[in-house]
């Protein structure tokens, strides 16, 4: 079968004023791909996740999500091509004031007609997929801890069945253990729900764990992509840094085949 594009990106810029930010950015992501965009700190990997989610603009280029240029629809269309979308934040951006049942249940009661009984049902349904202990529905965003913080915000992006997943560094603050089990959590949800998963992140232990293909973002544009074996073996000499630096040299050693 041949792949399905769901994110197109084609001659992407974008500048602050002086600074160019993207400069002639070309990407495209597959349905049902588990796909990271990587990088060096400050190579723009957030704004782009944002931009494709129409969340910041661009001054040039097209992007292509879900077959919508997204340049090129009205308020209602981009709403509606939203609601196709879910993110996760880096900080998770839970509300601290609802519970995490009132935080999961939250988009049910803003984008859909269901009965009370029934957000409060799929909200429970939510909260078990993302492999969180019954008793959490019940607490508020404090009282857990860090990787709870962050299974919590992924029930809530997966509350509306999106079909593209966004996650902007997933395992930031974690310790080993719990960015672990995050990895294998969203590979789970990836199988059981078809999602399609675009991962933001410098961690290069998660890159190789749960990645099909990945993008290596620098001097402003994409230096290559493919695989984690393929990318280890790139000769390009940013690339190769990224790899073989001493971080980079271990998750290899640990992951890589």
């Amino acid at each position: 079968m041949s792949a399905q594009p769901v994110i197109e990106i084609e001659h992407l810029a974008m500048r602050f004023g002086a600074t160019v930010i993207h400069d002639d950015i070309n990407l495209t992501i597959n349905r049902g791909e588990v796909f990271a965009i990587a990088g060096e700190s400050g190579c723009g990997k957030s704004t782009l996740l944002r931009q494709i989610v129409m969340l910041t603009p661009f001054n040039a280029g097209r992007i292509r999500l879900l077959g919508e240029d997204i340049a090129c629809i009205g308020e209602a269309a981009a709403k509606r091509l939203r609601q196709r979308c879910a993110i996760m934040f880096q900080g998770g951006a839970l509300f601290s004031g609802l519970t995490v049942a009132e935080n999961v249940a939250l988009p049910l009661r803003e984008h859909t007609n269901l009965s009370a009984t029934e957000i409060t049902e799929l909200a429970q349904i939510k909260i078990a997929l993302a492999g969180l202990p019954a008793d959490a529905a019940n607490k508020y965003p404090r009282e857990l801890s860090g990787g709870l913080k962050k299974r919590a915000a992924l029930a809530r992006a997966i509350a509306l069945d999106p079909e593209i997943l966004f996650l902007d560094e997933p395992s930031a603050g974690l310790d080993p253990l719990a960015a672990s089990a995050l990895d294998e959590l969203v590979l789970q949800l990836q199988a059981s729900l078809r999602l399609t998963v675009v991962i933001v992140t410098h961690d290069l232990d998660l890159l190789w764990r749960v990645c099909d293909r990945v993008a290596i973002l620098g001097e402003k544009r994409v230096l290559a992509v493919g695989t984690m074996a393929e990318l280890a073996a790139s000769p390009h000499p940013l690339v190769h840094e990224y790899f073989y630096g001493p971080r980079g040299r271990v998750a290899k050693e640990q992951y890589g085949s």
